[in-house]
């Protein structure tokens, strides 16, 4: 009977490090991680655990959003594994037993974090359609990163130099340069 953590952050700026933490002072003994959004069902790590587990061992993830944010991928997995003898055990939830109750409150609660995604989202967009409608100077995307001018430097240099020396002479790559001149031919 082996205790299982599975961790998983949704970009690749987040830290997996409080997640991992959490799992391993609850008793996880392996813990499998990785950074996928909760929208996608490809999570090599997670199907890796699916392949490992085995009957009466125990599952552990800190919250229920972790197995996905999609209610009817979450509840399949749940159920699959509850089949399977699995114990789950949510930090913030509590252990999932296969009882009427036990699966009533998981879809409840799964039906509310896919709501919450989806609100977000759909404040997102409507937050760009608005800025769009009102603001001319709008464009979508992260803003363009400058560095005092520099990429308007390069420019200008390579104007009058190959594009070799220009990233030599800047100790950027050519592809750096190359990529710099077409953002200023549009």
């Amino acid at each position: 009977m082996t205790i299982y953590g599975y961790a998983r952050v949704s970009t690749a700026g987040q830290s997996l490090n409080e997640q991992k933490e959490t799992l391993k002072n609850s008793g996880a003994e392996i813990i499998l991680s990785e950074k996928y959004s909760g929208t996608t069902t490809v999570r090599p790590q997670f199907e890796k655990l699916v392949n490992l587990i085995e009957p009466n061992d125990t599952l552990i993830v800190t919250k229920l959003d972790r197995f996905a944010r999609n209610t009817r991928e979450a509840l399949n997995l749940i159920d699959d594994l509850l089949k399977e003898k699995i114990i789950i055990k949510v930090l913030n939830l509590g252990t999932i037993d296969n009882t009427p109750m036990g699966r009533m409150i998981v879809r409840t609660l799964l039906s509310v974090a896919e709501m919450e995604r989806d609100m977000i989202i759909e404040r997102t967009q409507s937050g760009k359609a608005f800025a769009r409608q009102h603001n001319p100077n709008y464009k979508e995307g992260r803003p363009r990163r400058q560095k005092d001018g520099r990429n308007t430097a390069i420019l200008e240099f390579s104007l009058t130099h190959t594009v070799k020396s220009t990233a030599e002479a800047f100790g950027v790559s050519a592809r750096t340069v190359q990529y710099i001149k077409a953002q200023f031919k549009g």
